[in-house]
C-alpha cells in the first residue's frame, strides 16, 4: 500500500475513487447506431399489422349498403350538375346566337 492509502486508514479516499471512475468511464464510447434498413422496416411492417388487427371492420351488408348509399348521391349529383350546365348552354346560345 502507498502513503495515501495508508493514512487513510487503507481505503482509498472517496476523490481518488472519483477520479479513477472518471478514467474509467472516458473510454471511447460506439456511436447508437440504428437498425438497418430491412430491420426497421420489418418492424414498421410488424406495426402496422398489429394496429389493423385493432381495427372494428364492418360487416359485408353493412358495406353494400354505404356503398349503394354513395352511389345515389353521386347520381343526384350527375343529374343536377348536367341541369345546370344544359341551362346555361341554352342561355349562351340566346345571348350568343350563331351567325
Amino acid at each position: 500500500m502507498d502513503n495515501k492509502s495508508m493514512n487513510n486508514g487503507g481505503f482509498i479516499a472517496k476523490e481518488e475513487a472519483a477520479v479513477k471512475v472518471q478514467k474509467e468511464t472516458k473510454k471511447p464510447k460506439k456511436k447508437d447506431k440504428k437498425p438497418g434498413f430491412f430491420k426497421r422496416m420489418g418492424a414498421k411492417i410488424k406495426d402496422i399489422f398489429s394496429e389493423l388487427k385493432k381495427v372494428s371492420w364492418p360487416t359485408f351488408p353493412k358495406v353494400v349498403k354505404q356503398t349503394g348509399v354513395v352511389l345515389v348521391v353521386v347520381l343526384a349529383f350527375l343529374v343536377v350538375i348536367s341541369a345546370f350546365d344544359y341551362g346555361l348552354l341554352q342561355l349562351l346560345n340566346l345571348v350568343s346566337p350563331k351567325a
